[in-house]
């Protein structure tokens, strides 16, 4: 093979690989769309929430059950709409890597999860601004669904979804950390019931029954405080997640510039 054949063969090379490569823009969607199941901590911390009555009540007085039960009925109201914005977050982050991909957008599979709305509740910090960041992303995604450009689809959605995002970031961050006060409020009640009953079954018939109870309380210990370091990883992993977010606007022309509320 003369040697201008082989140059002509290398640079066609190097020209297909180039092509075969995603711009630095697109990789950068993509990675962060790869990173939506971080967000599942978020949905199994709600359900844990949502079984919190189930944990306490065996450790109730009557009359602790009966505040506890009213509680549990409004909390098992607000959980659903608590998984629609994971939901919707994830349903986000993977239009945007679908739309970075060389395949066809097809939004089918992230809009049909997603509720047509959500409400505000009082007590948990889930706000009204929240609510309307909801409806956003919801309405982003169903919008793009008729685009046929993709790379302007992506342009778009990063643009209209950087408020909206950011804010519903915000709620789960929020919510974790009201999810993380009812554990401790769940603690008290469990650890404070058991702490206080033990010492009476010191006589020898109860023998058996206070080395359970022991094992049982060295247990709930040893749960609630693996409990508090999953929901402080939970929002680690949140904050990196609206960072990488707001790393993706700043690649934007012209760049978009959020800043988190404290």
């Amino acid at each position: 093979m003369k040697r201008h054949q082989i140059i002509a063969i290398a640079g066609l090379c190097a020209i297909l690989a180039g092509c075969a490569a995603p711009p630095p823009r697109l990789q950068a969607v993509r990675d962060f769309a790869a990173d939506a199941p971080q967000l599942d901590a978020y949905a199994e911390l709600t359900e844990r929430f949502r079984a919190t009555y189930q944990r306490e009540k065996p450790y109730l007085s009557p009359q602790a059950d009966v505040r506890e039960h009213e509680i549990d009925r409004q909390r098992q109201a607000v959980c659903d709409d608590l998984i629609a914005i994971h939901l919707g977050v994830q349903a986000y982050m993977r239009a945007l890597g679908q739309l970075a991909s060389d395949k066809r957008y097809n939004p089918e599979d992230q809009v049909k999860g997603i509720s047509t709305s959500i409400k505000a509740w009082p007590g948990t910090g889930l706000d009204d601004r929240h609510v309307n960041a909801y409806a956003g992303i919801a309405r982003l995604l169903t919008r793009e669904a008729g685009q046929d450009y993709q790379d302007r689809s992506l342009q778009t959605l990063l643009r209209d979804g950087a408020v909206p995002m950011q804010t519903l970031l915000e709620a789960m961050h929020t919510l974790l950390r009201y999810y993380s006060k009812t554990s401790d409020n769940e603690a008290g009640i469990v650890l404070g019931m058991l702490e206080m009953e033990i010492p009476y079954a010191d006589s020898p018939q109860d023998r058996l029954l206070s080395a359970l109870a022991k094992v049982q309380q060295q247990s709930k210990q040893a749960e609630y405080s693996q409990m508090g370091r999953r929901y402080t990883v939970a929002e680690h992993s949140l904050d990196t997640l609206a960072q990488a977010h707001r790393d993706l606007l700043l690649r934007l022309d012209p760049p978009i510039t959020t800043t988190p509320k404290e």
